[in-house]
């Protein structure tokens, strides 16, 4: 634990200002907040007063909103929620310790709405190192990972996978997605030799297709945790998720010259049946409709 952290020692932030933010710091430590939590409220501060340079006392809500939208660009909703967050609870701090004896309106439109970026997937290079490492995981693992990656599923839809489900000869699976609603998908000829190899070695026992090591049902966050760090093994610039690996599914679907409405059924998206001819589709709109599917 950093000593006295909920104490900002910044020399760019004028004397009262650092007095009211270390009284508010001291507030939220008395308050049992976490020291990471801490940390952050302060670090937004700190860029709030050095980028505005406006006293505290004479503070409008028209400068919060216009630094705000400067501040924005480039930054995610989550962290702008964060940030609108910090703010409004510093503000009313001071308006109730007698700091300001107005209300600074800090308004939730003010988020700015920021274009949303396609999501993440992997691409043609990251697969191939990703199917090099897959080569050394257990053989349940390697089955996990390549029904995620030619399924489109869920990790919560592979959790609940039972032995029943499961149609090797077919290649086919029932499984139960969003609403208890099931639909059948599809998975590459190499993912059925695997899931074959994992069956035979699976212990018998239970109904659940994937077991934990206790021999009980695997749960949701033990899948996200083997693509965690089978991304870490294959060197990934960045963390893998189950959902990273549905990304990549749609997105090779997509290069496939499939439509949307097929991908939109794989993965569990009916309201994507109208769409029909995915080369007629115009680009703006193709990624309209591939974000829905991904959500």
């Amino acid at each position: 634990m950093k000593e006295k952290y909920w104490v900002t020692t910044n020399q760019a932030l004028d004397d009262h200002t650092r007095e009211v933010m270390n009284e508010y710091l001291l507030s939220l430590k008395v308050a049992n907040k976490a020291e990471a939590t801490i940390d952050k409220y302060k670090k937004i501060l700190e860029r709030f007063f050095i980028d505005c340079r406006i006293p505290l006392e004479s503070l409008t809500s028209e400068d919060v909103r216009k630094w705000l939208n400067a501040y924005a660009k480039g930054r995610s909703e989550k962290t702008m929620a964060l940030v609108l967050s910090t703010l409004s609870t510093f503000f009313a701090f001071c308006q109730a310790e007698d700091y300001l004896d107005y209300t600074l309106v800090i308004k939730s439109r003010w988020r700015p709405k920021l274009p949303k970026s396609l999501p993440r997937y992997l691409d043609d290079a990251e697969v191939a190192k990703l199917k090099r490492a897959i080569e050394t995981l257990p053989v349940r693992d390697r089955a996990i990972v390549l029904f995620l990656l030619t399924s489109g599923c869920r990790r919560s839809e592979v959790s609940r996978l039972n032995v029943e489900d499961v149609n090797l000869d077919k290649r086919t699976a029932n499984v139960v997605g969003k609403g208890k609603k099931v639909r059948k998908v599809h998975f590459s000829e190499e993912c059925g030799l695997v899931l074959r190899d994992y069956l035979r070695s699976r212990p018998k026992k239970g109904d659940a297709f994937f077991l934990n090591r206790f021999e009980e049902r695997l749960q949701p966050m033990g899948i996200y945790k083997i693509t965690r760090k089978l991304g870490e093994k294959a060197e990934l610039l960045q963390r893998m998720s189950p959902h990273q690996l549905r990304h990549t599914f749609a997105t090779t679907m997509l290069s496939k010259g499939a439509d949307l409405s097929f991908i939109g059924d794989e993965m569990g998206h009916e309201d994507l049946n109208t769409t029909r001819v995915y080369a007629q589709i115009p680009t703006e709109e193709m990624m309209t409709a591939y974000k829905k599917i991904m959500e």
